[in-house]
């Protein structure tokens, strides 16, 4: 026989005979095996050799010492016979210094088979686990899960998708935190053990994902075994790559259909239209039913799609029908419940929602907001719509650790948060620059005046004048910008308007 042997993989091999190491090298590796009746069959000048007897140890001391000698005399550095574990304590520290490997056998034809295999058979076996993967690809997979399922079947191991971080995708069995952390990702190929578990992993070049290894993993696997796994990983990662640019593609796709759906639903602003809503059926997007819509935006440089993905799984665990698509530079998603929730649910929710944030923050520079709890098609666009203002608020706020929720806000909060923004700020100072003239005194005391509820007794408390002087600025204002304070909505725009504006 020829090829290589290594003791270690012989004692693990769930047919070797029974055999158990007596004395001599643990670590011992030979070129070959030769399988004899008695030691005085056995050939000359036999090199790096395994010796299997099938007739048992001597009974004497000195003929057992005669025989280790001449043994290993020949060459062999390893001796297998029967009944090896009565050989006397002489013997043994005999065989540990002429560095001979003793060992036990109770079947020795069953060994002489497991090092035929082990050796003649590495090849054979090999091909086999390429044959199997190959197998693999002849039936048709909907996607990457599809496809490692049909390997893990083919192959009788586990296979999985595997980064830094732990399992991004399996198959076939569970690839533990102990076995994960034992695969080393700076090489090309590599193999690894945690206790009885064992895997073979490979890099997985793919454009669309980087720093994934593919792995096949199992239990009591011997090195033959696990090398031929090895050469397997090597043969199925084009395909996985293959796959996982097919998926992703595909998945870019469907995220541009679903993103310019919603952005064509919320333009309706709650109308009807047959051709949208037959494409929200067609996608499962309810619109009837109670929602809770939320958006992060982005604080940075941010790729939407990855985010979008990131969050899946954080959906999929909330206790609500979920959905989620790019919108813009950020994502845009929504809860429905086919009830309305009671105020324990929705807590219980946002505070899913809040988590879901969090995790998202340890990759991404976001900030999340949350609208509040509405109803059918008209509601769901108001969610989203207050969701979007909310994330502009919380993307402003750090000590909220950028998540702001609609319900915790007042309506003045909302708009000043709007009043920032690039539209507005000139637009106030336009409105309000008659009032600017001169020493400004119109503007302060318009100001005050709003900033105490359009009290002239308090206003002129404040500023320190007669409750007169108050009003004649107060009329004069109202001439100058020809705006009629007992309008609500008129004094909480020029409220805003003077914040911005003197804020500055």
């Amino acid at each position: 026989m020829s090829g290589g042997l290594r003791l270690s993989d012989l004692l693990s091999h769930p047919d070797n005979g029974g055999l158990v190491l007596v004395a001599g090298p643990s670590d011992a590796a030979w070129k070959a095996v030769s399988v004899e009746n008695g030691e005085t069959d056995l050939a000359a000048a036999a090199h790096d050799r395994l010796a299997v007897l099938t007739s048992g140890i001597p009974r004497t001391t000195w003929q057992q010492d005669a025989m280790l000698r001449r043994v290993r005399d020949r060459g062999y550095t390893g001796l297998a016979l029967p009944g090896a574990t009565a050989i006397d304590q002489g013997a043994r520290r005999l065989a540990d210094r002429l560095r001979l490997t003793l060992l036990d056998v109770g079947r020795p034809v069953q060994l002489a088979k497991a090092c035929w295999m082990l050796l003649e058979a590495r090849d054979a076996l090999t091909l086999g686990q390429v044959r199997k993967v190959a197998q693999s690809f002849e039936y048709s997979a909907q996607d990457l899960g599809d496809l490692l399922r049909h390997i893990a079947a083919n192959l009788g191991r586990g296979v999985a998708l595997v980064d830094r971080a732990g399992v991004v995708l399996e198959a076939g069995g569970h690839l533990g935190a102990e076995l994960h952390a034992a695969i080393g990702f700076d090489s090309w190929a590599d193999l690894a053990r945690a206790g009885d578990a064992a895997a073979a992993s490979v890099r997985v070049d793919s454009p669309g994902r980087t720093g994934l290894r593919l792995a096949l993993f199992g239990d009591g696997m011997g090195e033959p075994q696990l090398q031929a796994l090895s050469v397997a990983a090597e043969i199925a990662m084009p395909a996985i790559a293959a796959r996982i640019l097919i998926d992703e593609v595909a998945a870019i796709n469907d995220v541009t259909v679903s993103s310019a759906l919603l952005r064509d639903f919320t333009d309706l602003r709650g109308a009807t239209d047959d051709d949208v809503d037959r494409r929200m059926i067609e996608r499962g997007w309810r619109t009837q039913g109670h929602h809770l819509g939320f958006h992060l935006a982005a604080r940075g440089r941010l790729d939407a799609f990855s985010l979008l993905r990131s969050l899946r799984a954080g959906l999929g665990a909330i206790d609500a029908e979920a959905h989620a698509t790019a919108a813009g530079s950020g994502v845009s998603g929504w809860l429905t419940f086919a009830e309305p929730p009671g105020p324990d649910r929705v807590e219980r929710t946002v505070a899913a929602l809040r988590q879901l944030h969090a995790d998202a923050l340890r990759d991404f520079p976001v900030a999340t907001g949350v609208g509040s709890l509405q109803p059918g098609p008209a509601g769901l666009v108001t969610t989203l719509d207050e969701a979007a203002d909310a994330a502009r608020i919380a993307a402003a706020r750090s000590a909220t650790g950028w998540f702001v929720r609609v319900d915790s806000l007042g309506l003045e909060q909302l708009l000043l948060a709007w009043t920032g923004n690039d539209t507005f700020v000139p637009a106030a100072e336009s409105l309000l620059a008659p009032l600017r003239e001169g020493t400004g005194e119109l503007l302060t005391t318009l100001a005050a005046y709003l900033d105490h509820e359009s009290g002239i007794a308090a206003t002129a408390a404040a500023l320190g004048l007669h409750r007169n002087t108050v009003a004649l600025r107060i009329r004069r204002t109202q001439e100058l910008l020809g705006i009629d304070m007992n309008d609500p909505e008129a004094r909480l725009a020029l409220h805003l308007a003077c914040r911005a504006v003197l804020m500055r």
